[in-house]
């Protein structure tokens, strides 16, 4: 039991864009914004991967720590809610533009 099971919390990491408010164009900023996507759609698919592979090891008896699938389930669910909520910003953003009137 001297072994930790809970991973601390990485911070996406955002290739290109830094945190004093400088603004990205062309082509920059659609690789920034392709890269933030790709990761949450890596990190969604990577935390399914390891509940499905605890949920397999607590069904077949293998596991020592039941509570390690109530995590992975927690970590899958939280990277859904990430990847959803960047979606409907994204389409927020969207619609925004659209309405533009030039």
């Amino acid at each position: 039991m001297g072994e930790m099971f809970i991973t601390p919390i990485q911070p996406m990491s955002l290739t290109g864009i830094s945190g004093s408010g400088t603004k990205i164009k062309g082509e920059e900023g659609i690789a920034a914004f392709k890269s933030i996507f790709e990761e949450a759609i890596d990190n969604v698919r990577t935390t399914e991967d390891t509940l499905a592979k605890n949920q397999y090891l607590l069904a077949t008896g293998q596991i020592e720590d039941p509570h390690t699938v109530s995590i992975a389930s927690s970590e899958a669910q939280l990277a859904s809610d990430v990847l959803v909520s960047l979606r409907n910003k994204a389409l927020e953003a969207y619609n925004e533009i659209m309405r533009i009137n030039l």
